[in-house]
């Protein structure tokens, strides 16, 4: 089915629909912000420097056709510095593409030298006992046992030469796009309810160098979905505590189900982290709320309106269990390599909205891991465990390492402008701690405390407000850490701003091959780098905005210094992954210039640090997710989220039917690969 190629006039922020804010988010955007703090922003430190930046040669000599820079890269022609008449296979991270111009089509559009299969869709089995997906007689015994929906994060967990586990987020379900009309309320809740969470599942590499596809459920002993209702064990300092027990848990160190997981990350020991992000968004209330919670709901954006879930589930009705929303918010740890393993809820690293966790290993040994706080004014946190790393296979070293993000010191960011006139948007900062595992550094408020309600203990100590910090992962190569910043639509508005500060007002485009205009906040978003002052474990940084996103063409992006006429637009960066060049993957949601989203490559280091190329984009209506390199760069892994999520679009009267093998979309995880 062909996308309707004219002007979104119902579409919130650029790509993304109101429909995709309400199943995602509950609307967040429209709610009062949560953190009323008085924190200072990263806006108003960030401004010296970008408008110092405004008067360099940036922009001169970019030519612009149709609104978008004309260039290698933007217009079509290839790229340089990358090539290296490779005589082997094609490695993503060395190998010269053609940019993909910006484009609205309902398919994925991969650079041409390379092309791409769908590994799994919505629906495959992914256990032995899953029957064959039927999309009108859906049941949530048959959805707990395939692929869920609206997959997002992706990782990889090497089993020999030849196979892997994907472990994969289901983040969230949009019941107008899943069922067709006629089927029962009840039903369709118990199916979402299984839609969400975790999978497992093998994949084996194809014949084609870099091609992937699932092996039969029945040859894996590794296969499984984690669901809404899966158990999940507590660890940390806060197990146990009063606030997360229940009445179907009063021991507080059991929790049914994980959703709203978003992006995550793989351990040096072989597990995945997911991230609990809009969990505030699930639990309804039948009565009156607990006033002594009422400053920590409001606080995470919880008010009683959920998804109905009350209905199957009296947990999720926060007038008779009032503690369950404490029990979201965490990340999660599982284990693919052991499917007996109850999936780990990991206290200590504090509960937020959780866009994803990635960890490194510092020079000493412990277990640094950076996460973001994926809403508007919200902070960038950072762990460092207790315990050291074991490098051995041992299955008793292995234990100890699941344990190494149970205990540690965890901090809150907090970032300065350097005021210099260096031409350089850059500053210093510090990493301002909150809790050990054993003693809290915010008055008033215990270890448990500050690791249940870590925003209102965040609040007290100053740190840093950020545009939407959403995924942040450390590179392998260089050893800087990476976090997209996605946007922040009230910028110049809710959050301050002044004259001088050029993300108060952005350039946006209404429809692909519009004129670009200006709308007011920071609309495009920006990437931020970090670079750690001597130690990994060190609680003082430098940090620069690597990218202020958008087309080039509009005065206030930037790309490292690279020049502009050479760089594809990009806008709304929100996952960021690496190759094992160094280079930086970045996956957009919510693109705001005419597009669909897509996938794009830019080196970090060297004469083409900051050169934007785009590798692929997403079908209509869709958002690209993972992304994920292989470690031997012969494949790219991307998760395409909600195609076709359009406000007009429905089951019957879908807008998009990709992956094209049904008459309405499906969600899948594909692989690229060269050609």
């Amino acid at each position: 089915m062909s996308p309707k190629l004219l002007p979104l006039v119902n579409t919130r922020h650029g790509s993304r629909s109101y429909k995709t804010c309400e199943y995602r988010c509950a609307n967040q955007c429209d709610a009062p912000t949560p953190n009323t703090s008085e924190n200072e922003e990263f806006a108003t430190l960030a401004r010296r420097a970008i408008a110092r930046r405004s008067v360099l040669k940036a922009t001169a000599g970019t030519m612009v056709l149709g609104g978008l820079a004309a260039s290698p890269a933007a217009a079509g022609g290839k790229g340089h510095g990358h090539g290296h008449g490779h005589r082997g296979p094609k490695k993503v991270g060395t190998t010269e593409f053609t940019s993909v111009a910006p484009n609205r089509k309902d398919d994925v559009v991969n650079a041409p030298e390379f092309t791409h299969d769908v590994v799994i869709r919505w629906g495959d089995p992914v256990t032995a006992r899953a029957p064959r997906f039927n999309a009108y007689k859906q049941t949530p015994e048959a959805q707990a046992q395939q692929f869920g929906y609206n997959n997002d994060y992706v990782g990889l967990i090497p089993l020999d030469g030849r196979r892997a586990l994907l472990s994969v987020n289901h983040e969230y379900t949009d019941p107008e796009l899943m069922f067709p009309a006629g089927m029962d309320e009840l039903t369709k809740k118990k199916v979402e309810m299984a839609a969400h969470g975790l999978a497992v599942v093998a994949i084996e590499k194809g014949r084609k160098k870099g091609s992937w596809h699932t092996v039969d459920p029945r040859r894996s002993r590794y296969n499984r979905r984690v669901t809404a209702s899966t158990p999940h064990q507590v660890d940390g300092p806060a197990a146990g505590h009063p606030m997360l027990r229940t009445k179907a848990d009063p021991r507080g160190r059991t929790i049914l189900g994980t959703f709203a997981n978003c992006s995550g990350g793989t351990t040096p020991w072989g597990t995945t982290l997911h991230g609990e992000e809009n969990f505030h968004g699930y639990f309804d209330a039948s009565g009156s709320l607990d006033s002594t919670q009422s400053a920590a709901y409001a606080r995470y954006g919880i008010n009683g309106k959920g998804k109905g879930w009350k209905d199957v589930d009296e947990r999720f009705d926060l007038t008779k269990a009032p503690n369950e929303p404490n029990r979201f918010g965490w990340v999660v740890e599982l284990d693919p390599l052991d499917p007996s393993a109850p999936p780990v809820k990991h206290t200590m690293l504090g509960r937020l909205k959780h866009e994803g966790c990635n960890v490194t290993i510092a020079e000493d040994g412990r277990v640094v891991a950076y996460t973001g706080d994926d809403e508007k004014g919200e902070y960038i946190y950072k762990f460092v465990s207790r315990d050291r790393y074991r490098r051995d296979r041992s299955p008793h070293s292995r234990r100890h390492n699941k344990a190494l993000l149970s205990a540690g010191t965890l901090y809150v960011g907090k970032f300065t402008g350097d005021g210099t006139a260096d031409g350089l948007h850059d500053g210093t900062g510090t990493w301002i701690p909150l809790t050990s595992d054993r003693k809290s550094y915010v008055p008033g408020m215990s270890v448990a405390e500050v690791l249940i309600h870590t925003r209102v203990a965040a609040d007290k100590v100053g740190p840093t407000k950020m545009d939407r910090p959403e995924d942040i992962e450390p590179n392998p190569v260089n050893g800087k850490v990476y976090c997209a910043l996605t946007n922040n639509s009230d910028r110049g508005k809710k959050f301050t701003t002044d004259e001088a500060n050029p993300l108060g007002t952005s350039m946006v485009r209404e429809s692909l091959g519009a004129p670009l205009t200006a709308k007011s906040g920071n609309r495009n978003g920006y990437v931020l780098e970090i670079t750690e002052k001597g130690r990994k474990t060190a609680t003082s940084f430098t940090w620069d905005l690597m990218l202020i996103c958008g087309d080039p063409a509009a005065q206030e992006t930037y790309f490292a210094g690279f020049p502009k006429e050479q760089v594809s637009p990009i806008s709304c960066p929100d996952n960021v992954a690496f190759d094992a060049e160094g280079n930086l993957w970045i996956s957009t949601d919510g693109n705001v210039l005419g597009s669909n989203d897509g996938l794009f490559r830019v080196p970090t280091e060297g004469p083409e640090r900051g050169r934007v190329q785009q590798f692929l984009t997403v079908p209509f209506g869709a958002e690209t997710c993972g992304p994920l390199v292989s470690p031997d760069q012969l494949s790219v892994f991307t998760a395409v989220q909600h195609p076709g999520e359009t406000d007009d679009a429905t089951f019957e009267k879908p807008t998009s039917t990709w992956p094209h093998t049904d008459a309405f979309p499906r969600p899948s995880v594909i692989v690229s690969y060269a050609k």
